[in-house]
């Protein structure tokens, strides 16, 4: 008799066990990226170049804006009073010649301040 109860827990205990378990669904991401073209293969060469046409727009920005700041310490520091203009910069030697804006842009300048930056055309 015992042999037979035991037979049967065994039995029932592999049968249970052999039971078809759901897979565990996993956690949705809080932080998941968005979907788009990033990270594609076939798109990677134009993300590349999109990305290199932005750091370049940046980077002329930045060392256009450089120049006409540190022009206009020099100037500051040789004729003892602000530039009342960017032009004069030019004129009177402390830059070679006035920087380009970037396309769409232009720059502004307080003879006040000596404040020079970037606006919207």
């Amino acid at each position: 008799m015992k042999k037979i109860l035991c037979g049967m827990c065994i039995l029932i205990g592999g049968l249970a066990g052999c039971g078809q378990k759901q897979a565990a669904q996993p956690a949705p991401a809080t932080n998941a990226p968005a979907k788009s073209s990033v990270g594609n293969p076939l798109t990677a060469p134009v993300d590349y170049i999109g990305v290199m046409g932005k750091a370049q727009k940046a980077a002329v920005k930045t060392v256009d804006l450089s120049a006409l700041k540190q022009g206009i310490q020099a100037f500051k520091a040789g004729e003892d009073r602000l530039p009342k203009d960017l032009n004069e910069l030019v004129t009177s030697g402390y830059l070679p010649r006035m920087p380009e804006a970037p396309r769409g842009t232009k720059f502004t300048y307080n003879p006040s301040t000596g404040q020079v930056g970037l606006v919207q055309e």
